[in-house]
């Protein structure tokens, strides 16, 4: 691309909801999904990721039915859930409740059995003695693609164009491992085809970053992706709110370095925000106790960028959703919290400015932060008791009394602090 990377920043104010099809219902099809929509849309659903939907490899397959990341042909759909003209009846069906639809593109691997590594195997990675295999170990499941062969990008480019006359974007897993330049040809192809594609890109933990070049192995930073993709993980802080949430670092830590995202990126930098996703832990088992789970959410309903939720974290479930097997995700009654999920949406669509700037403190002694975002128009303020103790929170707004726009509830600052009950707090300062 010649021109640098131009984002919208509307998709900040923009809610995704992840769908692992195989776990979503008892079904696991792409006709299941269907029945539930109005439901997802209900909770402020603007975007439906699907997790990978295509075949998946049966050599070296982990679990009893594998990992849908290891793929065995990128241009078919698995026929556990459905057929492509399925898939097209579910995409109108999501674009008819006002909500598009992205795809996972897993580009850095195949499957071992998969068509192209039977076809071209010359489109594959080699390890020093001549093997094929993958360059991080415990991917047993799956071989690394080769980008230095030209002709292994006609291929994947041509193969994202055909799912452009369906979808509406993608999501790619690890696009950190697969060279910038070759995202920016892809974004350049589809846009032929689809001009408000949407890319999501699932860049890697600083550790991944560094691991990969004390090995030799190319890895693109989170600044080089931007050169191509709307949206971001923010996995490139991850590790400070892991640490954090496991008792071995300090929440200032995490804080100071969602401040320092402001700094590095793009004016126009858009991160996906999210407490969970297919990867990590639940985020009912991170934080067991609802209400500290809860100033958690709204907390990152609050950070700039564009909200995550992953299919049944409305229902509070802890279990990790395995990969490997048939896992449908518990919907308990009793832990539904998709009230609590809406009005934190509401409030994002209808009080957040997408071009504001994100600042926040944390207080260690009591768990709470103190965030704002703020632009030439308005301010709006937020305390968040992360640890659910009750305190007097210094708040950098002027004394008065204010709206807490999550329950309606007036609350008043005096002599700069606000007094918490131990619940998330959100207001319109001006």
């Amino acid at each position: 691309m010649t021109a640098p990377k131009k984002r919208n920043i509307s998709l900040r104010g923009k809610i995704i909801y992840s769908v692992y099809l195989r776990n979503h219902t008892a079904e696991g099809t792409f006709a299941g999904l269907e029945k539930d929509l109005d439901r997802i849309k209900a909770l402020g659903t603007d975007i439906i990721w699907l997790l990978p939907l295509h075949p998946i490899g049966q050599l070296n397959k982990k679990g009893q039915l594998g990992c849908p990341y290891s793929i065995s042909d990128y241009r078919a759909i698995n026929p556990e859930y459905g057929t492509e003209d399925d898939l097209k009846h579910l995409v109108d069906e999501i674009h008819a409740r006002s909500m598009i639809c992205i795809i996972d593109v897993v580009y850095n691997h195949t499957s071992h059995d998969s068509v192209l590594f039977r076809n071209h195997p010359e489109y594959f990675y080699r390890k020093e003695d001549g093997s094929f295999g993958n360059r991080y170990g415990d991917w047993t499941d799956v071989l690394d693609l080769d980008y230095s062969n030209r002709e292994l990008w006609d291929y994947q480019i041509e193969t994202l164009v055909k799912w452009a006359h369906i979808v509406d974007g993608f999501r790619c897993d690890v696009a950190s491992c697969v060279p910038a330049e070759f995202w920016e040809n892809a974004v350049e192809a589809v846009a032929k085809v689809n001009p408000d594609a949407i890319w999501l890109a699932e860049s890697v933990y600083a550790g991944h970053v560094q691991f990969a070049r004390e090995c030799g192995y190319p890895v693109a930073t989170d600044t080089d992706l931007y050169s191509a993709f709307d949206m971001e993980y923010p996995y490139d802080v991850q590790d400070y709110f892991d640490r954090y949430s496991e008792g071995k670092g300090k929440l200032s830590q995490y804080i100071a370095m969602l401040n320092y995202q402001e700094h590095i990126y793009p004016s126009d930098y858009i991160k996906i925000r999210f407490l969970e996703n297919h990867d990590t832990p639940r985020a009912s088992h991170r934080f067991p106790d609802t209400g500290i789970m809860l100033n958690w959410l709204a907390f990152v309903y609050f950070q700039k960028g564009t909200t995550m939720l992953y299919g049944g974290q409305e229902w509070q479930n802890q279990e990790y959703c395995t990969l490997f097997d048939k896992a449908v995700f518990t919907r308990d009654s009793g832990k539904d919290i998709s009230a609590q999920i809406i009005k934190l949406g509401e409030i994002k669509k209808s009080l957040f400015p997408t071009d504001a700037d994100f600042s926040a403190e944390a207080d260690d002694s009591t768990g709470t932060v103190t965030a704002y975002l703020t632009n030439r128009e308005c301010r709006i303020a937020g305390v968040f008791c992360l640890e659910g103790k009750k305190c007097d929170a210094e708040v950098n707004v002027p004394d008065g009394e204010y709206i807490n726009q999550i329950t309606g509830e007036k609350v008043s600052v005096k002599n700069t602090l606000l007094k918490t009950d131990g619940k998330p707090v959100i207001f319109k300062v001006r």
